[in-house]
């Protein structure tokens, strides 16, 4: 069954390649560490429309629950009962939220310091820098999360990232939940 439609997997593969390049390039290579910012930065616009308008497993609205369902799925994944969706479930909801979220803080400061406003202030400097091992912390969680889920419904999810497919049958979420 088809899930992650092409816009979504386009938009993670660029979102990964720039944080990926911020993270390789710095100072000594400002301007790739620039374009790998701005590239970041177009990626979560493009991604935030896409999750207004896109297809049912793109939207937000479908897998960004509430604090109840989210510590509810958390308890049952420490229980070993955590139930199968073929889109994200409720922690992978809310990682989504948090990497775009801090990504888009991280290119937004980056950003700011290279205004004449902002040029050279030591906290900024700090807080980006800050923002951008927070974003490392989050794709580690996202990569541990992809996998232990992986493991635990025996399906290659990163390869449902690249062609888009899941198995259907038995996803709480196949019904339009």
């Amino acid at each position: 069954m088809r899930v992650w439609d092409l816009p979504v997997r386009l938009l993670h593969i660029v979102l990964a390649a720039a944080v990926a390049g911020a993270w390789l390039t710095g100072e000594e290579t400002l301007r790739w560490h620039e374009a790998a910012g701005w590239a970041g930065l177009a990626a979560v616009a493009a991604r935030l429309a896409w999750g207004a308008r896109g297809g049912r497993f793109a939207r937000f609205g479908t897998f960004v629950r509430g604090p109840a369902a989210t510590v509810r799925y958390a308890a049952q994944v420490l229980h070993g009962t955590a139930p199968r969706y073929l889109g994200h479930n409720p922690l992978g909801g809310w990682m989504a939220v948090a990497l775009l979220a801090a990504v888009a803080a991280t290119g937004i400061t980056g950003w700011l310091y290279t205004t004449d406003a902002f040029w050279g202030m030591a906290w900024l400097d700090w807080l980006h820098r800050a923002l951008a091992w927070a974003v490392l912390a989050l794709v580690g969680l996202h990569v541990a999360g992809v996998v232990f889920t992986g493991w635990h419904q025996r399906e290659n999810l990163v390869a449902a990232m690249v062609h888009g497919r899941k198995r259907g049958g038995g996803a709480v979420d196949e019904d339009g939940r």
